[in-house]
């Protein structure tokens, strides 16, 4: 894998489901996405893909996503 690859790979975001949501979380709403996010997230959880990069979603590290369960982002 080259510099670019890695780089890229290593600001790229992953949902992972959680059991329980400490008190402090950020936590939103699927319907609170904007649309373009709101797609990646769709993509994501339906096809098992890593979401883009940063700047391309509002997505931030950590916080949780409400949507048929609870899902964190992570770093992929």
């Amino acid at each position: 894998m080259n510099m670019a690859s890695s780089e890229l790979r290593s600001r790229q975001r992953r949902l992972e489901p959680v059991e329980s949501v400490p008190p402090t979380a950020t936590v939103r709403h699927v319907d609170q996405l904007d649309t373009e996010t709101l797609d990646y997230f769709y993509d994501a959880v339906e096809n098992g893909r890593a979401l883009p990069a940063d700047g391309a979603t509002n997505l931030e590290v950590g916080e949780i996503i409400v949507f048929n369960g609870y899902v964190r982002v992570e770093r992929a």
